[in-house]
């Protein structure tokens, strides 16, 4: 999710990614998660299943020329996506066709950006069951210095935090932590959720800023970025800079599974009336869920935009789509469609084309995804009432298909 405990900031793939700036340069655009690599006429993993756009209940009447302007985000000349495994790298031409046919068809007509898609990609749709939620940019009020009423702080990354890969993973580096605080030639765990709480980083003077709920803290880490309306009338767009390492875990499930109610009762709306009825009991259950994130003020980005997601681009409510970058990757094109009414068409069920811009450490899985709905409270509301089955249909560039796989509708 911007990266949060739903969407943080490990290095991913691209599945359509080749960028230019001056000479054209190319970044991955590819699979990930395919068996085995992909060559002329490629074998497409088990777990997708070719179909038509006929097949696709809800495609006919989506907004294509939104999802075409999300889109058109990764032909900037100017994003570096960031690499992940290279199971599928279209050449630099390729994918300069790709972004001049999306740019002229970029003329605000739906019928130009709908045959846009359906002639240069072909739906595949992922055969197992999907789980889609939501998340959104909490705006809360903050201070930059410590008062008697903001007195919970968000932290900036400590100094020598990395990510544990496969290059740097020292012998016997415990298998659950994805990060560590590098000093020298020794990576070291960092503390938990709990750890700091109890003060463990104090001594460091990390705080980036304060707020005055600790639970408004705790959902601000679950979403991975926030406004804050600060004491002296400005205001702070903080986003994601980094984790411990520690698994995520949470905490409307723990309390399902202890009897204390039923998924549906946790939404986030359920979550915050059950901590707010439980203050005693509230500390304890957020130490359970030891991940915990770092943040930076973000500059990048306008107001009038979203905040920054895990491709280094702002997101697009109601277009952006987080994912598990070890089945889908940055730039994917994947029509979802939901039980769930639209909320931009009133008594119409969710069935949207969105784009993979984003990851979380809760989003695991081929076909789990998480749809960013936007800033603020409204946003909030929507995003807390997601918690639905999904079908998600991935939409494959011709380009990388034989003539027998690729769209014929």
């Amino acid at each position: 999710m911007t990266r949060r405990e739903r969407t943080m900031r490990p290095p991913l793939g691209s599945l359509l990614a080749v960028f230019l700036k001056g000479a054209v340069r190319s970044a991955p655009f590819f699979f990930a998660g395919a068996a085995t690599a992909m060559q002329p006429g490629p074998q497409l993993p088990d777990h997708f299943e070719k179909v038509s756009y006929t097949d696709l209940a809800g495609w006919q009447q989506d907004d294509h020329p939104a999802a075409l302007t999300s889109f058109l985000r990764f032909c900037d000349p100017a994003v570096t996506v960031p690499e992940g495994p290279d199971i599928l790298r279209p050449s630099a031409e390729e994918m300069t066709r790709i972004c001049v046919a999306a740019r002229a068809a970029n003329d605000g007509s739906a019928t130009a950006a709908r045959l846009f898609f359906e002639s240069r990609f072909t739906p595949f749709r992922l055969t197992e069951p999907g789980f889609v939620t939501g998340y959104y940019e909490p705006e809360v009020a903050a201070s930059r210095t410590r008062t008697g009423t903001f007195s919970v702080p968000l932290h900036r990354k400590p100094s020598g935090l990395e990510a544990v890969t496969g290059e740097s993973r020292p012998e016997n580096w415990p298998a659950h932590l994805s990060h560590g605080r590098r000093t020298g030639d020794t990576l070291s765990e960092l503390p938990d959720r709990g750890a700091i709480m109890d003060g463990a980083l104090d001594d460091e003077q990390l705080e980036l800023a304060w707020l005055a709920d600790p639970v408004d803290a705790f959902f601000i880490h679950v979403q991975g970025s926030a406004r804050l309306r600060l004491t002296d009338g400005s205001v702070m767009r903080v986003g994601y800079a980094g984790k411990t390492g520690h698994p995520y875990t949470g905490i409307g499930r723990l309390l399902v599974k202890r009897g204390e109610g039923t998924p549906e009762d946790f939404t986030m709306a359920g979550l915050r009336a059950w901590l707010a009825e439980h203050p005693d009991r509230r500390d304890d259950l957020f130490r359970e869920n030891r991940s915990y994130i770092f943040f930076r003020e973000v500059t990048e980005t306008g107001p009038q935009e979203g905040p920054v997601g895990a491709a280094g681009l702002p997101l697009t409510p109601g277009r952006s789509l987080a994912i598990d970058p070890a089945h889908l990757p940055y730039g994917a094109l994947v029509f979802v469609a939901s039980g769930f009414e639209d909320p931009d068409r009133t008594g119409t069920k969710f069935a949207r084309l969105v784009v993979a811009d984003d990851t979380g450490s809760a989003i695991r899985g081929r076909a789990r995804g998480d749809i960013f709905t936007g800033s603020g409270d409204a946003a909030g509301k929507v995003a807390g009432a997601i918690r639905h089955r999904a079908s998600f249909t991935v939409l494959v560039p011709n380009s990388k298909l034989s003539g027998s796989m690729a769209a014929t509708d």
